[in-house]
């Protein structure tokens, strides 16, 4: 079985179908249009700002963000004027930068404990515009988050009173098929909140997982999500997509077979991930479900077969990763392309953007 598609590109390569993803987007703004949600798509995903453009234009209200620098990685084109940083931020360094970033562009935060928000203070005491922050809280996803409506009441509180602070809602990263739960913990949280004298003006929610249910939690006025314009191989095991909407795939090439069971790949760890996401084994091969990635270390991935492995060196097969994410995350560039025509090799402007 040898696939010459794609010859131009050197592998290992992280290759984006340009029309499956934007179908991926446009499918669920549709959706969310329909359901009256607003969209806040999370582009730690795709980290391109060319894809964070398309979202806003098909309809998406702004993008988020996890990090203060890759905020900055994304606006620094312009075009993009609202963003939401979900990830607390904690120390002078990341502060002053992220005041800096205010001064362009709105920016909203998340904060789940004192020291962070009065860190936030600090920076923004003298601040012409107040930094809105959304308290974050753990409804049973177990990350991070305050543990109670109550906590989140009292923080909320505490933000309103700070200088250069204003409280602006509250933000969940929910666990999956638990919206009833997730809609009780910030509505007792909400009443409380609104009981102490404050508004709560936004309620964030999101999950690639459960998208296509994002609608039974109606307390949200805005959905977060990232996964979705990519999908990947835990996705499709979950029944939110199928092979056919992965837009990011891995091409690599078979540089041995060493036996008439298994063969080697010139993508490892670097490149696939090690992330199993409960999975068994490190990607799909598409068109081959008897293939099964069993093994990486940095620059191999070793592919085994019940049957005769039907590999020979310097065949080439594309890969669904476990978790598109940190894939996109791997690569300097992605290359870009419609179908079977490769269309241009692209920077990742977000790439290694963690602080």
């Amino acid at each position: 079985m040898r696939q010459n598609k794609f010859s131009s590109l050197d592998t290992p390569s992280v290759i984006v179908d340009l029309d499956v993803a934007k179908a991926n987007i446009e499918r669920f703004q549709t959706y969310c249009d329909q359901h009256g949600m607003k969209l806040r798509p999370h582009i730690k995903t795709h980290k391109l700002p060319g894809l964070a453009h398309y979202q806003i234009e098909k309809g998406a209200i702004g993008i988020t963000c996890q990090k203060v620098s890759e905020a900055e990685a994304m606006i620094s084109d312009g075009g993009i004027s609202d963003v939401l940083i979900t990830y607390n931020i904690l120390g002078e360094a990341k502060t002053k930068r992220l005041r800096a970033l205010a001064d362009r562009v709105m920016v909203r935060v998340v904060a789940d404990n004192s020291d962070v928000v009065k860190g936030l203070s600090l920076a923004f005491a003298d601040a012409s515009r107040s930094l809105p922050i959304l308290v974050e809280c753990n409804t049973g996803a177990n990350r991070c988050g305050v543990a109670s409506p109550a906590l989140a009441r009292d923080l909320a509180i505490e933000i309103d009173d700070l200088p250069g602070l204003s409280f602006a809602g509250l933000m969940t990263y929910p666990p999956v098929g638990a919206a009833a739960h997730v809609h009780d913990w910030l509505r007792n949280a909400k009443a409380l909140i609104e009981g102490s004298g404050l508004s709560v003006h936004i309620i964030s929610s999101g999950g690639s997982p459960d998208m296509w249910k994002a609608h039974e939690m109606p307390l949200a006025t805005e959905y977060r999500i990232g996964t979705y314009v990519y999908n990947d191989r835990s996705l499709v095991m979950r029944g939110t997509c199928g092979w056919e909407d992965c837009a990011l795939t891995v091409l690599a090439t078979v540089v041995s077979v060493p036996s008439a069971n298994h063969a080697v790949i010139d993508a490892g760890s670097k490149v696939l991930t090690s992330d199993l996401l409960g999975l068994d084994g490190h990607g799909h091969v598409l068109g081959r479900d008897d293939l099964k990635i069993d093994q990486l270390s940095e620059e191999h991935g070793r592919i085994w077969c019940e049957g005769a492995i039907n590999l020979a060196v310097g065949d080439r097969l594309r890969i669904v990763p476990n978790h598109a994410c940190v894939v996109a995350n791997m690569l300097d560039h992605v290359e870009l392309v419609q179908g079977n025509t490769v269309l241009a090799s692209t920077p990742v402007a977000a790439r290694g953007q963690v602080w």
